[in-house]
């Protein structure tokens, strides 16, 4: 028995890929689903391999269903073929097909073969071996924020005002005036007895500004 490992790059970016290792007498069903698992893509959804060469052109598929489509030939089936009895070279390529309907596009190829006296039978295969990329997001996008900004705005509140900071067109003379211990109320009756005073005053004094005149109209 031999283990293989194979390198799965995304079509649309071949940087972003994942190393999976699987044993050559596991069935394509199992290639199948760890490559989901190492995207994290869910099982929903209809999938085929396709025998390739070196210039990725397709050749017969390894299905996982009989779809209804038109085939030059009838499809394998990923659950009866042996994976091992695939591989022609030591560069084997597969092209894997995933959702016809937004044709997810994964290449294939075979990078080590490691010899049962050299591969750690004590692993649970298939596994992912290695992770290089952010993965494309099977359902819509990846935040730009992450998960972590629900933290973020958990622990700062972003959607109230900071204290000691009013809202626009609020009368800052309200807020002076009740640090000193004074309410706006209390400030406006307070300069209405002194305006009643200086009134007050004002009077006393035309009354006796009057009277200065009186005399004197009557002294002539």
């Amino acid at each position: 028995m031999a283990i293989l490992k194979f390198r799965i790059a995304w079509e649309e970016d071949d940087a972003i890929y994942r190393d999976v290792m699987v044993k050559h007498t596991q069935h394509f069903t199992d290639l199948h689903q760890i490559i989901l698992k190492a995207f994290e893509f869910d099982e929903k959804h209809d999938a085929t391999f396709f025998r390739s060469n070196e210039k990725w052109q397709r050749g017969r598929e390894i299905s996982k269903a009989v779809y209804e489509k038109n085939y030059v030939v009838p499809p394998l089936m990923m659950d009866e073929v042996l994976i091992g009895t695939e591989i022609i070279n030591t560069n084997q390529q597969f092209v894997y097909l995933y959702d016809f309907a937004k044709s997810w596009t994964f290449l294939i190829q075979l990078i080590q073969v490691i010899k049962n006296a050299d591969a750690d039978m004590e692993l649970n295969y298939p596994m992912v071996s290695r992770i290089e990329g952010v993965g494309p997001m099977q359902y819509g996008t990846k935040g730009l924020l992450g998960p972590n900004f629900t933290d973020i705005e958990e622990k700062y509140d972003l959607t109230e005002a900071q204290d000691g900071f009013g809202e626009e067109g609020e009368d800052a003379h309200a807020s002076d005036l009740e640090g000193d211990g004074l309410s706006a109320d209390e400030d406006l009756d307070e300069d209405s007895e002194d305006e009643d005073a200086d009134s007050s005053d004002e009077e006393a004094d035309s009354e006796d500004a009057g009277g200065m005149f009186d005399d004197s109209s009557e002294a002539y």
